[in-house]
């Protein structure tokens, strides 16, 4: 290989590096002083937003991010720091509904149905934040994911104008969830190549109203 190809690869490598840093700190920056782990010290907000995942890993186990987070969204309604819920997750196929398994499995812990609103087109966090506002109304929200998801949620939110903070579920350990903490630093660089391209979430829709 020539030094000039070597030189080259180099500034590439160098170059991605940058861009995955400076995505990471503007992310982690928005966040900053907005997340919280326990429902003593989080402030209310009447809506939360629960991002979606799938309930089953290809093994066929339960996935730990989504059993955390149905947790966090339980533990918050019942301490009564949120007073509604929007989930919001991906139904693009017939055979598969986040938004509708979660739903469920809050009902069986106790959760009061008629307090929770399914967005069955919350494609990414991107889609579901600005769903948020644009479908069920909500300027002000409580994001509920593990800590790296509410950091982009946030970031998305304060991009869009709206006041967000962020309930923690527990968190999976790093050894356990390399895969998705090395896709969260590439989600991270997309949201501003989504910005810079002007996107926009996928669906949109008819408005659905949330009591006061």
């Amino acid at each position: 290989m020539s030094v000039k190809k070597r030189y080259i690869i180099l500034l590439v490598i160098a170059a991605t590096v940058a861009v995955i840093y400076f995505c990471n700190k503007r992310i982690n920056d928005a966040a900053e002083g907005k997340l919280y782990s326990d429902t003593s010290a989080i402030p209310y907000n009447k809506t939360g937003l629960l991002l979606g995942t799938g309930k089953f890993l290809n093994n066929g186990s339960v996935n730990p991010y989504y059993r955390f987070r149905i947790e966090a969204a339980r533990d918050l309604l019942r301490s009564g720091k949120i007073k509604f819920l929007i989930i919001s997750g991906d139904n693009s196929r017939k055979e598969y509904d986040e938004p509708s398994l979660m739903r469920s499995d809050l009902i069986d812990a106790g959760i009061d149905s008629t307090v929770i609103f399914l967005d069955y087109a919350g494609f990414r966090t991107f889609d579901s934040v600005i769903r948020a506002r644009e479908i069920f109304g909500q300027q002000t929200l409580t994001i509920i994911s593990q800590p790296f998801h509410n950091q982009r949620a946030i970031f998305i939110a304060a991009k869009e104008g709206m006041e967000a903070i962020g309930f923690n579920a527990a968190d999976v350990s790093r050894s356990k969830g390399l895969k998705v903490q090395l896709r969260e630093k590439l989600a991270r660089v997309k949201v501003f190549v989504d910005y810079l391209l002007g996107q926009k979430p996928k669906f949109l829709g008819p408005e659905v109203d949330i009591p006061e």
